[in-house]
């Protein structure tokens, strides 16, 4: 169960900061409500998921890692922001440090 909170961390954190962008480009303020919403709920599932027994320096490295990666993904898809060689390499290298984190944490 602390998988899919964390997992409910990531995807909360990545509509609060992508809600962010709406709010600072639309001049539509009311998206300042999401940006809100996104950051509780992301550190409410963050807070479960260390409840159920997640390790801090796992939970928070994950939840960052996974965050930046798949804001950056979405905000290329949504807002055609670039996205270049160097930024998939760099989010090919949090995969792997995430892979190292998790089987870091097994032993």
């Amino acid at each position: 169960m602390t998988w899919i909170f964390l997992i409910g961390a990531i995807l909360s954190e990545t509509g609060g900061t992508l809600s962010l962008r709406m709010a600072s480009t639309g001049g539509n303020k009311a998206w300042l409500l999401a940006v809100a919403a996104g950051f509780v709920a992301a550190f409410a599932f963050l807070t479960l998921a260390l409840d159920g027994g997640m390790a801090l320096g796992v939970a928070y490295g994950i939840w960052a890692a996974a965050g930046v990666a798949l804001t950056a993904i979405t905000s290329r898809l949504l807002f055609r922001e670039p996205l270049t060689k160097v930024m998939a390499l760099g989010i090919g290298l949090i995969i792997v440090g995430v892979l190292f984190i998790e089987l870091g944490a097994a032993h």
